[in-house]
């Protein structure tokens, strides 16, 4: 019974010897990387706020104050109506040409109040009849409307109105007044 003992205790000092070899074996490997540590009381993300100038620019008045309608106005007294061929509505080369001399001005000021409206009217001479001369007006008007569009201005803040043969600017009954009465002019939209 001796002899059994001894090799079951030399079995269990050989494996004791080897697993003492193992840890050692198992400290030379270099340690893991270290896991980084993740709070789970961070506050979340603060939103980025919007720059002072997208603020200004959303407070901005849809339409101009009075001190700057008054402005506008002065510039509008400066514009030159266009002029027209008897019994015509195409725009002629001088009339064009007056419509770009103030376009830039007139985009800058509609850009800065998207709901101000200006309105391009049309006139006729005092020859022919009512309907007529309201229905030639107000081809007048949209003719330099279109053409105002393809300058920049946005259609939605330009109107049209024909007043025909009323309203006239020379009352002579010559070719020189009646040419002078056959025009399209530009002005502030008035409130209702």
């Amino acid at each position: 019974m001796h002899q059994k003992f001894i090799p079951t205790l030399a079995l269990a000092g050989v494996l004791a010897l080897l697993a003492g070899c193992h840890k050692q074996v198992a400290v030379a490997h270099p340690p893991a990387a270290p896991q980084p540590e993740v709070a789970k009381t961070a506050p979340p993300p603060t939103p980025v706020q919007p720059a002072p100038v997208a603020v200004a620019q959303a407070t901005r008045p849809a339409m101009p104050s009075e001190a700057t309608k008054a402005t506008i106005q002065e510039l509008l007294n400066r514009i030159q109506d266009v002029y027209f061929d008897y019994n015509k509505h195409a725009l002629r080369p001088d009339a064009e040409t007056t419509l770009q001399a103030d376009a830039k001005t007139l985009r800058e000021i509609l850009a800065d109040y998207p709901t101000y409206k200006l309105t391009v009217e049309g006139f006729c001479d005092e020859r022919g009849s009512d309907e007529y001369n309201l229905a030639l007006g107000d081809a007048r008007a949209k003719k330099a409307e279109e053409f105002l569009e393809t300058l920049g201005l946005p259609a939605s803040q330009l109107r049209t109105v024909s007043f025909g043969k009323e309203r006239p600017v020379c009352t002579e009954h010559d070719e020189s007044c009646w040419q002078r009465n056959r025009r399209a002019h530009i002005t502030q939209e008035q409130s209702s």
